[in-house]
């Protein structure tokens, strides 16, 4: 094993070792049932609010490591056997009220043939015949025919969403991602010319990138993910609890992003009018802030992912230097 060297390494092929040095345990999953589902409601680009069921799909680990993902604590290390992701969909639904799109969300690629097995397609999609609109997340690598045969097999429309991330042109290659903004570009046209909508994923200050400076740059890769034809863009404050994300932050390379930071960004991306923009609020209960206002700020950001327009700010007398 390579030593847990403190500064994270320039040279991308340390950059894997470093990362995974540096994990901690993986929670227990079961190969025949997801680890996670849940019902939201959501904004459609037609501005309907319809009811959407989200599934957490158990499968194999994503084949990169980038620096900021947590996501491979629900993963399992070897393919899942055939059957186990249509079990673990039936699983999910007969707990789930009646939804009219669906996220399938799987810790990695939904067309990584090692995570889901192409095999499934037809018994996955025989499961979806009722929804509007499929939801499925992918590495713009793996973008290509396999989205067309899934495609072809549903009756509601297909989207797929990607990480962009940042277009931040030093931290981008430094998130161990492997992918260029050429790349994400490409997937996308892709996507456009085969009438499959596109969601992009936007870390709100990424690592090595300064609070005052994550705004500006939000707003860039925004404004990228719509040039590139997205629908949706949803912006994530970036998080840690993988390891690595900790090790930055004890050498001074990270910290989540404040509160208030999401909320102008959100704000921003609102107000730019290109399409509809959310903000995650994955575990929004547990994120550090000013404990007066932390809750009202929370539901400001969901009552503006809902209604897509500015809502009145948060007035709080205890952080008024930073409301």
């Amino acid at each position: 094993m390579l030593p847990l060297l403190f500064v994270y390494p320039e040279a991308a092929h340390q950059r894997d070792a470093w990362i995974v040095a540096r994990r901690g345990d993986r929670n227990a999953v079961d190969p025949q049932r997801p680890y996670g589902f849940f019902a939201e409601d959501e904004r459609t680009g037609a501005g309907e609010i319809v009811s959407t069921a989200t599934v957490l799909l158990t499968g194999r680990e994503c084949p990169w490591r980038c620096l900021m993902c947590d996501l491979w604590r629900n993963t399992v290390m070897e393919s899942v056997p055939a059957g186990a992701i249509p079990q673990q969909i039936d699983y999910a639904l007969e707990r789930l009220a009646a939804a009219r799109q669906i996220k399938l969300y799987n810790s990695g690629s939904f067309f990584d043939p090692r995570a889901i097995p192409p095999r499934d397609y037809d018994a996955i999609a025989q499961r979806l015949r009722g929804f509007e609109r499929v939801i499925v997340e992918c590495h713009p690598a793996l973008v290509g025919d396999a989205c067309l045969g899934f495609r072809d097999r549903l009756h509601g429309r297909l989207e797929v969403a990607m990480g962009l991330e940042t277009v931040h042109p030093e931290i981008l290659p430094r998130l161990n991602k492997r992918m260029t903004l050429e790349m994400f570009r490409s997937a996308a046209q892709f996507l456009r010319d085969n009438e499959i909508d596109l969601r992009a994923f936007i870390l709100v200050k990424p690592p090595f990138l300064a609070e005052g400076d994550s705004v500006e740059w939000a707003m860039r890769s925004l404004e990228f993910a719509f040039d590139c034809g997205a629908t949706a863009v949803t912006l994530i404050p970036t998080r840690g609890g993988n390891g690595a994300m900790e090790a930055l932050a004890a050498n001074g390379d990270f910290a989540p992003p404040a509160l208030r930071t999401l909320e102008l960004a959100l704000e921003q991306g609102i107000l730019c009018k290109r399409g509809r923009v959310f903000a995650d609020l994955w575990n929004a209960e547990s994120w550090q802030g000013c404990a007066n206002c932390r809750e009202m700020r929370v539901a400001r950001l969901r009552t503006m992912n809902r209604a897509q327009t500015v809502s009145p700010a948060v007035a709080c007398g205890r952080c008024a230097e930073i409301v």
